[in-house]
């Protein structure tokens, strides 16, 4: 099969197309989708960049790609509730950190695509709704709570404010000015990133924060919460020495995946039009380089894709 590699760690230009790598094989309770589409997410670009050190590594050469959307063309021993020719998304199994960026990959947790989804935003829906559910779930966010989403607009950030809203909790989150009717339109009370966020949102009271973000907030946003317990952070590696929650990969949460109820959820909000995925850009695999440029620059408005 083809499949999107990289041999060395290093920037965007490591990424290449290979010809004749070795095909996947679902193991036990797992499916293996012809590939349509296949999310980047930050974890990609902390993996080829070796910026998790030795948090997370992995052997080379490596295919990148945490979640993606296919149809399944090969089933598990034990899988249940799904056919080959069934339409699926969700995200590889996290031992692996990742291999859905190829002509086929194996889902570790799938559900099936929403009608109005298309590949692209099935293919880039996966981790990011697991990413969401998973913090939502840490903090307790439910209805009648306030959450402070830094860093709405990209991946994690527009699926966090949906998700939250659904749960009835009221959600201000911050982006870039451009992208503040966006998140109106995802539901959430939009405000600046920068020094004074505590000053914008001292009209309401903050129960909890993640942030999405990483962009070195990590002080303001624990003074907004009044308790760094009240914040988890999925991008900012200094989180422990401000006595906040890293929850990314090998997290004890991360680990234990207990937060893929989530892709289930999102299959009945989407058919009840109320989650939808904000793409950013769409690229080929050839093009992958550029794909990682631009979600390694922050300034993303939803996610970056890939299509074979």
């Amino acid at each position: 099969m083809f499949a999107l590699r990289y041999h060395r760690l290093g920037g965007p230009d490591v990424l290449g197309v290979d010809q004749d790598v070795p095909e996947p094989h679902p193991g036990p309770g797992q499916v293996r989708v012809r590939v349509a589409a296949s999310g980047v997410t930050p974890a990609d670009w902390y993996l080829r960049t070796g910026r998790l050190g030795e948090l997370a590594s992995v052997p080379l050469p490596h295919i990148p790609g945490i979640d993606g959307a296919g149809v399944v063309d090969e089933l598990g021993a034990g899988v249940e509730g799904v056919a080959v020719g069934d339409e699926v998304f969700g995200v590889a199994e996290l031992s692996r950190l990742g291999g859905t960026a190829a002509q086929f990959a194996v889902l570790a947790h799938w559900a099936p695509r929403p009608a109005g989804w298309s590949w692209e935003q099935a293919g880039g829906a996966g981790g990011n709704v697991e990413t969401a559910t998973r913090v939502l779930d840490l903090l307790g966010v439910g209805a009648g709570h306030t959450l402070l989403v830094e860093g709405a607009a990209g991946g994690v950030g527009t699926m966090a404010v949906q998700l939250a809203v659904a749960r009835g909790a009221k959600v201000i989150g911050t982006a870039r000015e451009p992208n503040h009717d966006l998140l109106v339109d995802l539901g959430a009370i939009p405000t600046t990133y920068g020094p004074g966020l505590a000053g914008r949102v001292a009209g309401h009271a903050v129960d909890f924060v993640l942030d999405a973000a990483g962009s070195g907030s990590l002080p303001e946003l624990v003074a907004v919460a009044g308790d760094p317990a009240r914040v988890v952070s999925v991008a900012d590696f200094t989180a422990p020495e401000h006595g906040v929650h890293l929850s990314a990969v090998g997290s004890p949460e991360c680990e234990a995946g207990g937060a893929y109820h989530g892709l289930r959820t999102a299959v009945e909000l989407a058919g009840q039009g109320r989650l939808r995925v904000p793409v950013a850009a769409v690229f080929p695999f050839a093009r992958a380089g550029e794909a990682h440029a631009l979600s390694e620059s922050r300034r993303v408005r939803g996610k970056v894709v890939l299509v074979p």
